[in-house]
């Protein structure tokens, strides 16, 4: 009810601004893959499942939700729930591996670990989000979480679920200033691409706000 009571304009911007992070962030996963050819070395697992994990996997699990550019707006709350538990773990598998496989690389390769900004978030990222996979089960089989009620189950879930976001938002943008990265993306090509998951944190966050404020609204 309340979407359909917004002002046009608005409504078309979240549309926009929608179709616009499921556009870009796909762009923005399948170049990193091109530049990245996983396979091709050991290293080359790090930025492509990094990516696919953050940039597009759990955006698209996020959007789910959306009212304005959801995939699959038509489909039950329930069946987009266990979609959603789904991708994030699909998620976070990705992410898991492809923090292993950098961890070794630079084990084979005697550098230091977590020396950087991008390290450093980019562990915390990978442990948020591996908490934030196994905490939804709570939300699928509320009876795991006693004394727990659902709906401080799921304010709690989008909320750490944020958080988890956006840092990973963060480690890629700041991936793409790594040595690796400028390398290959220089100029106007860079901004462009640091611009894509930075587009996507901020309509991911203003969907999950937006939600929580909605709530209030409808419980004052």
């Amino acid at each position: 009810r309340s979407a359909e009571t917004e002002p046009k304009l608005y409504t078309c911007g979240r549309v926009s601004g929608g179709v616009s992070a499921h556009v870009l962030c796909a762009v923005f996963t399948a170049t990193v893959a091109v530049l990245s050819k996983p396979g091709s070395s050991l290293f080359s697992w790090h930025p492509f499942l990094m990516t696919l994990a953050f940039s597009f996997i759990m955006t698209e699990a996020i959007l789910l939700f959306s009212t304005h550019s959801s995939l699959f707006r038509k489909a039950k709350h329930q069946t987009k729930a266990r979609l959603h538990w789904i991708l994030q773990s699909l998620s976070a598998s990705c992410a898991v591996f492809g923090f292993g496989a950098i961890v070794y690389n630079k084990h084979v390769h005697g550098k230091p670990h977590f020396t950087s900004w991008h390290g450093l978030i980019g562990v915390i990222t990978v442990c948020v989000a591996v908490l934030q996979s196994v905490g939804g089960l709570a939300i699928l089989y509320p009876k795991l979480a006693k004394g727990w009620s659902l709906a401080k189950l799921k304010r709690s879930h989008a909320a750490f679920g944020l958080v988890a976001y956006l840092l990973g938002s963060a480690s890629v943008v700041l991936g793409t200033s790594s040595a690796w990265f400028t390398g290959r993306v220089t100029g106007y090509a860079w901004y462009m691409m640091a611009f894509c998951p930075a587009l996507g944190a901020l309509v991911v966050m203003s969907q999950v706000t937006n939600a929580y404020m909605a709530k209030k609204r409808l419980q004052s």
